[in-house]
């Protein structure tokens, strides 16, 4: 599982919006040294005939097609997981034998539909919001199962031992957060079988040239857009470029092929020294983190998949946040054409994240750009072979201030797949209060709105003279000014054309608050960034407890002297050595006194 998990992974699903600004895209792969140049097809991107190989030539696709037509004769056609231990069979079974889980995957007529079981995962602290009292202090599993027929993700929360399953979720227009790697070997060996990819490489593909991701991915105009189809894509890497191969794991067809250029690189791997795995897992992954300071306190722990979560958090004994996230990172590739990933950040062993924590969360003292000190908790994730192509690094910064401001940030330090790419983190932000009004600045005046909505941030928004353009208050006029980035904040940011939704967040619903599959799809470019789920039908947003989604977009670009979003390996006393071009983006919330 560590292995399956900690070579890069990508995931793809949420939204990509398009900023108010000239946007600029991710990076790209390249990971062979391969000599041979390559001209590059004069169409760099276009569909492909839906091809399937024929089953001689992929033997791996001849024993799919027989495990499909076994379970499909059978009354209930789910297909199990293999290389589980005891433990997680039991787990599995007991799953699929719970009336929840069932009627969660039949027709309307009683008909059950096309399943697999996905992932069987021992629950952790960040899965309490799921997994309720019942599994504390015992040996619980996190079932995940998806039904290709209605794209959906099951989820049931199993004891072995006591052979009980205590919960069942089904998220609609979901998919689990790992694909297994028995279909990531499939769809490597469908594109190698391929004639198209032969073609378009111009000579026999070979298994050395496949970057292969457990990533799932989108390609609008094809069946994977939003996510209908589960796809992947395996990267054949090819001099400074890359070609996609478009994968649908539903009808094990070809049906999407795309260069990206990967940029100029050295392509050598880094050699940093990170901590050990187990260290980073049992230290924090596997329990909570009590932290105080200048004034502040709180919980921390890293999630399996939703990166570095704080919780209870309060300046001078006065809550503040109920908790606060990074759910995912979706990366779109080409404007036009719309296809990308979406990354889960988490813990370096038994988690389902595509880039995962690259040592322990740091504390660091700050200084804002008005001169208060504070501090900040950072954490750093990282794909292995980073800053090559087709890697990935960000941090996660917490940052709290003596005044009793704080600011929830991300960072991007590149490289990626490409270098035309948008980086949409979305963060979830919870606040402790539950009576608050949510308002915005309409030029003249604070607006508040009266049932949940979405906004998002253009050159034209109008901020007060500060620079908030949001502000929470509740009963007693106390709360918090929202100020997004505008490259204010002497981190390099240009900027956040954030996507803010505003929730309400009722403790009897999860709605994201325990950790989630990879929500969303990457490549929209309007507000359908994940979070706008949670916001049909509209509730009321007066005297509310709040939730606030907020998706900033990052364009990345390897422009020589306008870099951002990316990262090189760099020869420097003749060792190799990463060279960042980092962007930063997140709102800062500064307190509201008794108005």
């Amino acid at each position: 599982m560590r292995r399956m998990v900690s070579t890069l992974v990508f995931l793809l699903l949420v939204a990509c919006s398009q900023p108010a600004v000239s946007p600029s895209p991710p990076p790209a792969p390249a990971r062979t040294p391969v000599v041979r140049p390559i001209t590059p097809p004069a169409d760099p991107g276009r569909l492909a005939l839906r091809a399937t190989p024929s089953p001689d030539a992929a033997p791996l696709l001849a024993e799919r097609l027989a495990q499909v037509e076994r379970a499909l004769v059978r009354a209930e056609p789910l297909m199990a997981l293999e290389g589980l231990d005891t433990a997680q069979q039991t787990a599995w079974q007991l799953a699929i034998a719970d009336e929840r889980v069932r009627q969660a995957l039949v027709t309307a007529d009683g008909r059950m539909v096309r399943s697999e079981v996905f992932g069987v995962y021992p629950l952790g602290p960040a899965d309490d919001a799921l997994a309720g009292a019942e599994c504390q202090n015992r040996a619980c599993y996190r079932v995940e199962l998806y039904d290709y027929a209605r794209n959906r993700t099951v989820i049931a929360i199993v004891e072995p031992q006591a052979q009980r399953v205590y919960r069942v979720a089904a998220l609609d227009d979901t998919q689990p957060t790992v694909v297994p790697r028995h279909l990531l070997d499939l769809a490597a060996q469908i594109a190698l079988a391929s004639p198209d990819v032969r073609k378009e490489l111009d000579l026999p593909p070979d298994q050395s040239m496949i970057q292969q991701p457990q990533m799932k991915v989108q390609f609008q105009a094809t069946a994977c857009e939003r996510s209908r189809r589960l796809c992947t894509a395996p990267i054949f890497v090819w001099g400074d470029r890359a070609l996609w191969v478009i994968v649908d794991l539903v009808d094990y067809t070809i049906i999407g092929l795309r260069w990206t250029d990967l940029g100029a690189s050295s392509r050598r791997p880094v050699t940093e020294q990170r901590l050990q795995d187990d260290v980073v897992t049992a230290r924090f992954c596997d329990q909570k983190t009590d932290l105080r300071r200048s004034g502040w306190s709180l919980r921390y722990l890293l999630t399996s998949t939703d990166g570095l979560r704080i919780e209870d958090v309060r300046f001078n004994e006065t809550p503040v946040l109920r908790s606060a996230k990074l759910v995912d990172v979706h990366i779109s590739y080409s404007q036009q054409e719309g296809f990308g990933y979406s990354d889960a950040l988490g813990c370096p062993a038994f988690s389902a994240a595509a880039v995962v924590a690259w040592d322990g969360p740091q504390i660091e003292a700050i200084r804002s750009a008005n001169g208060v000190e504070g501090f900040a908790l950072v954490q750093r994730f990282r794909s292995e072979f980073w800053p090559t192509p087709c890697n990935y690094a960000y941090r996660q910064r917490y940052e709290f201030y003596q005044d009793g401001s704080f600011r929830i940030v991300f960072v991007s330090e590149g490289r990626g797949c490409g270098n035309d790419g948008m980086y949409r983190p979305v963060m979830r932000i919870a606040m402790a209060d539950d009576q608050y009004t949510f308002s915005e600045w309409d030029g003249a005046g604070w607006r508040d709105w009266t049932t949940e909505g979405w906004q998002v941030q253009r050159d034209t928004t109008l901020y007060t003279p500060e620079g908030f353009q949001y502000r929470i208050v509740n009963g007693a006029r106390r709360g918090w000014h929202i100020a997004p980035g505008r490259g204010q904040f002497g981190d390099g940011g240009r900027g956040d054309y954030a996507y803010l939704y505003a929730v309400r967040g009722d403790a009897d619903r999860d709605e994201g608050e325990s950790d989630l599959p990879t929500l969303g799809d990457c490549c929209n470019t309007d507000e359908r960034q994940g979070p706008e789920r949670f916001l049909t039908p509209p509730e009321s947003l007066e005297r509310a407890p709040l939730v606030i989604w907020y998706v900033p977009q990052l364009k990345n670009s390897d422009t020589p002297g306008a870099e951002y979003c990316w990262a090189d390996s760099v020869l420097n006393d003749g060792v190799f050595v990463p060279r960042i071009w980092p962007c930063a983006a997140g709102p800062l919330f500064v307190p509201v006194g008794g108005e």
